[in-house]
């Protein structure tokens, strides 16, 4: 437990209906006492942890009322952070926020660090570290499938899946290291045989959960996405479809938007950072050309490319040259105005995208918007997760620490192929054992534990 008392402002940054000061330490309830005055004159020293208490925040040495609040009491261990915590719900101005923080900090509190409350739930061990990452996930959720991956993260699922492989990896550590005490009993090649298969198995789940990352950072962090094509295909027509709302200006004339527009879109719980751009042409507008120069840009490194063409006009040099910018992207072509007269040769475009998906939509009918929508989901899901598994990988850093680990139990079976001494193989499993224990927090060192929650807001 730590020595200091920590404070902080829980809640957001603005005008709100309920603001929260969060104190957590030996001297929380002490400092608050301090500072409060009870409506029916109760000691909040003295009283049980979960309780609620009703009053005043009183400036002692100005002996004014600063403000109107409940007081909750959380003792320890059974409060977030498994210290004395109180929590004062006040209004929510900036100003009676500012006052009262600026209180418990004048009477022994001093200002947490970003992630501080959670840092001390994780260091105190009411969390790991998976679960710790995941307070954050939940907080920056954009969709219910985010939420969903958070919330799994938080319930120790994630966690779990990696406790059991350590187990077993330290199951056969126990058995290598039996040969090494007891050689005497012959039961080396028996270890060595069920080690090589447990090998096999444990490399698989480690590729399965491999396997998941992608999806579990899109979910988390937002699928890349940019709408490209030349002048009047629909981009900023489907944009607003997308987002069911009118937010890209949509007329006639060629070049209308000149700069890109990026919002965040929900397509059916995968959250989409979604660009659309100006449309890419020769063009001797300076202005235009900057959004053009844009446009290649964002084609170049977005995670997904929508390109749409128009049906109702053959493939043109513009096309051509929009299409020239895929190179080796994630790219889903879009065949828009199905609506008017085809135009445009089916052949000549499957000659230009290869195997690349085509679909066949109309923004203004509003027809084959669902088939992009669930070949969006597919894509990212791609058969390796589901929207409701919580065991998914979600970050580089767990991403990382798997490929590493992966590549131990590779040295281990390399070790074992090469018949070489048994304190070898149990060397390389160690590795893997101990790498593994870095994702939930039990073998990582400080540094990455600062990092970690240095991504948090203050607060939380």
């Amino acid at each position: 437990m730590q020595e200091d008392t920590i404070s902080a402002v829980a809640t957001a940054v603005g005008d709100g209906g309920i603001g929260v000061i969060r104190l957590s330490g030996k001297n929380a309830v002490e400092i608050a006492a301090a500072l409060f005055q009870s409506a029916k004159e109760k000691n909040i020293s003295g009283g049980m942890g979960g309780h609620l208490y009703y009053g005043h925040i009183i400036d002692p040495e100005k002996g004014f009322i600063v403000d109107e609040v409940v007081l909750i009491v959380m003792k320890e261990p059974h409060s977030y952070t498994r210290e004395d915590v109180v929590e004062i719900q006040c209004h929510g101005g900036p100003v009676v926020l500012r006052q009262i923080l600026a209180l418990t900090l004048r009477y022994g509190a001093r200002l947490a660090e970003p992630g501080e409350f959670t840092k001390r739930a994780f260091l105190n061990g009411r969390l790991d570290l998976t679960q710790a990452e995941a307070v954050i996930d939940i907080i920056r959720a954009k969709t219910d499938a985010s939420l969903r991956m958070a919330v799994g993260h938080l319930q120790g699922e994630l966690a779990l899946k990696i406790r059991g492989l350590r187990e077993q990896i330290l199951g056969m550590i126990a058995q290598l290291e039996a040969t090494i005490d007891f050689p005497e009993e012959n039961i080396e090649e028996l270890s060595v045989e069920n080690v090589r298969f447990s090998l096999q198995i444990i490399a698989q789940e480690i590729q399965r959960l491999l396997a998941t990352s992608s999806a579990g950072r899109i979910l988390r962090d937002g699928l890349q996405t940019v709408i490209i094509g030349k002048p009047n295909v629909g981009k900023s027509s489907l944009l607003n479809a997308l987002l069911r709302e009118n937010r890209a200006i949509v007329t006639d004339i060629p070049g209308t938007t000149r700069d890109s527009i990026e919002e965040f879109v929900n397509i059916r719980g995968i959250p989409l950072r979604i660009v659309d751009t100006a449309g890419i042409r020769e063009t001797s507008d300076a202005v235009e050309k900057i959004g053009v120069d844009r446009s290649r840009t964002f084609a170049e490194t977005a995670d997904l490319v929508l390109l749409l063409l128009d049906a109702s006009q053959p493939l043109t040099q513009e096309d051509l040259q929009v299409l020239d910018l895929l190179a080796e992207q994630k790219a889903i072509i879009l065949i828009n105005k199905s609506d008017l007269p085809e135009q445009l040769s089916r052949a000549e475009l499957t000659a230009q995208v290869g195997k690349r998906q085509v679909i066949t939509i109309s923004v203004a009918a509003g027809t084959g918007l669902d088939v992009l929508e669930q070949s969006i989901v597919d894509m990212v899901y791609a058969g390796q997760v589901s929207a409701s598994d919580g065991a998914v990988v979600n970050n580089v850093r767990q991403e990382e620490i798997l490929r590493q680990a992966a590549q131990n139990l590779t040295d281990a079976q390399n070790t074992i192929e090469a018949g070489l001494p048994v304190d070898f193989q149990v060397i390389d499993l160690r590795a893997a054992w101990e790498k593994l224990g870095e994702i939930s927090g039990e073998t990582v060192n400080e540094d990455i534990i600062d990092e970690i929650f240095s991504r948090f807001c203050i607060g939380k």
